[in-house]
């Protein structure tokens, strides 16, 4: 995946926000959390979401995979596409989506409202 196709699939996701920081990065939010990065590859594009404990349990060890640099060491559950093999470009699309959706669900029910992610009462 491209740095133009992430940030295509990130932009098609409901109520995102972009803004590069942290050195260039492509940092993608829903209601002002962070849900996927693109950058701080050595080289080559990287990628990194927040995934269920689960997914960061099977996934953590995949070679091209690794918990997330500086995220994952403050015990959350962010993992890092760095390198080859990793994930194909369908199965990382899936995870990026689960990303928006795991944060979106973070979100005070008040603000899943005011962005359109929840129905109104």
């Amino acid at each position: 995946m491209t740095y133009e196709e992430f940030n295509a699939l990130c932009r098609s996701q409901p109520a995102t926000t972009y803004v590069v920081q942290w050195g260039g990065a492509h940092v993608w939010k829903v209601g002002g959390k962070v849900f996927a990065i693109g950058g701080w590859g050595e080289g080559v594009p990287a990628f990194t979401f927040k995934v269920t404990d689960i997914s960061f349990e099977i996934l953590k060890d995949q070679p091209g995979l690794r918990p997330a640099p500086y995220l994952a060491s403050r015990g959350m559950t962010w993992i890092q596409h760095f390198a080859e093999p990793g994930l194909s470009d369908e199965e990382l699309r899936e995870y990026l989506r689960q990303s928006h959706r795991i944060v979106s669900l973070g979100l005070t029910k008040k603000k899943q409202r005011e962005l359109g992610l929840a129905p109104r009462d």
